[in-house]
């Protein structure tokens, strides 16, 4: 089902006050905002002072019929959908409304459930093409310095940004792995006062424990083996503006002490020198993990978590962002399609509504990998469900059961991981949650148990 982010307005009409009265009274329960008119020219009236998403139709009134109300709409209102209702339910009736432009068809009596349901199916189909339009025919795209969203979450999210970019407090930016936590960095820095100076992002987990020190705070000469020359870290490189430590979980709690001291006193020592250097750096970090059940469990010092959890934002999972999962799709279909030099491709709405149910593990990075190699691997003028990555399609092949082992499901999902982003084995790990290390061994035990 795709949500929509508004309450739908839907206009109802029909020639019988007793009709109008029950749909008016079951769709508003249902959190529509309904309208309702005794006939076509006073439905006109509602059409031309009012944004309408779906009018339903009686078939058969006084003067001008449903009919006439449908080729109306269809040829005035290019983002309002028709559904035809009647107690007269002919094949040729049906064929009409359906060719003059209803998306619906609905006989007298119906059940609540069948009216909901057909209600809902039309207005999806509308939101899906709304938000697939390119973004000169779209009213706009929500963007928010890289970040794109109409969600109530995002909106949230926008929000904190705004506020946190007017100080200088340190923030911690939380969120699963793939969701943007570097853009919303990004987002902060470059709405606050120190847009003109240097943005810093540092990998604190892709970085050796052993080398993370002196390429955070800088080394002089003859520090260590190797250090030939005095050089500056990240801090000094970030002098006036920011720094992101990105995954600051998986910093030791050596260097949490470290990194403590840089929060309290405004000053690093480089690597074999005695004396500190004030540095003017505002702070970022980020984690996919609860930091604070990693301190219960001390493999997070308590002090450094209270001190960088001043400001906190939490950037939503993909799957829990309603419809931006369709401005997104449209954005990086755009932006890959410019890249290979060919057309924007259309989704079709059955790719979409797969796409759109879809649970993105991997947020919005598999998302983008999967349109990427959509809009390039795909042929044809239009992308179909068969194109979709095979985890994301429906097979009675495929073993759903509950006799598999644990080790097999795993095994699978592994599998379509790494074919969702081209056995990229770097953003399988980062979508999967574990380190390129444990993926290589998993990977190992399967061939290993598939020669056996």
């Amino acid at each position: 089902m795709v949500y929509s982010l508004k309450k739908d307005r839907i206009l109802v009409v029909d020639d019988a006050p007793a009709t109008l009265e029950v749909l008016q009274r079951n769709l508003t329960f249902q959190g529509y905002q309904v309208f309702t008119a005794p006939g076509v020219p006073e439905a006109i009236n509602v059409l031309d002072t009012t944004a309408v998403d779906l009018v339903i139709t009686d078939l058969k009134m006084p003067g001008a019929s449903g009919l006439d109300l449908i080729r109306h709409v269809r040829e005035n209102y290019k983002e309002t959908e028709v559904m035809m209702i009647t107690g007269y339910p002919t094949i040729e009736s049906a064929v009409k409304a359906v060719k003059t432009g209803a998306e619906d068809y609905l006989t007298k009596p119906f059940t609540d459930e069948e009216l909901f349901s057909a209600v809902q199916r039309v207005l999806d189909k509308l939101h899906l093409r709304r938000a697939t339009q390119p973004p000169s025919t779209r009213s706009r795209i929500a963007s928010h310095y890289g970040l794109i969203g109409e969600s109530e979450a995002m909106q949230k999210v926008f929000s904190d940004i705004d506020k946190a970019a007017s100080t200088y407090a340190t923030v911690l930016i939380s969120g699963e792995s793939g969701t943007g936590k570097e853009l919303l960095a990004r987002a902060i820095h470059y709405n606050s006062p120190r847009a003109s100076s240097p943005f810093v992002p540092v990998n604190c987990g892709a970085i050796p424990e052993e080398l993370l020190e002196s390429e955070l705070f800088g080394h002089i000469k003859g520090a260590f083996t190797g250090a030939a020359e005095t050089r500056a870290g990240f801090f000094q490189t970030a002098e006036g503006g920011t720094i992101f430590l990105d995954e600051i979980s998986e910093t030791s709690l050596s260097m949490q002490v470290k990194l403590l001291r840089v929060l309290q006193d405004k000053e690093v020592c480089m690597v074999g020198s005695t004396r500190s250097r004030r540095v003017d750096v505002r702070i970022l970090a980020s984690t996919n993990k609860d930091l604070l059940s990693l301190v219960k469990k001390g493999a997070f010092r308590d002090d450094l978590f209270y001190r960088i959890h001043v400001i906190t934002i939490e950037l939503p999972p993909l799957r829990k962002r309603g419809d931006d999962i369709l401005l997104l799709i449209q954005h990086f279909s755009a932006k890959f399609a410019t890249e290979v030099g060919k057309g924007t491709p259309p989704f079709s709405d059955e790719a979409l509504q797969i796409l759109r149910n879809y649970h993105w593990p991997g947020n919005i990075r598999e998302l983008e990998n999967v349109v990427q190699r959509l809009v390039i691997m795909t042929d044809g003028d239009l992308i179909e469900v068969p194109d979709l990555p095979s985890l994301m399609r429906f097979s009675t092949l495929r073993e759903t059961g509950f006799h598999r082992t644990l080790a097999e499901v795993e095994a699978e999902y592994i599998r379509n991981v790494l074919g969702s982003v081209n056995g990229n084995k770097t953003r399988a790990a980062e979508i999967l949650g574990i380190d390129r290390k444990t993926l290589r061994e998993k990977l190992k035990f399967q061939e290993a148990d598939q020669n056996d």
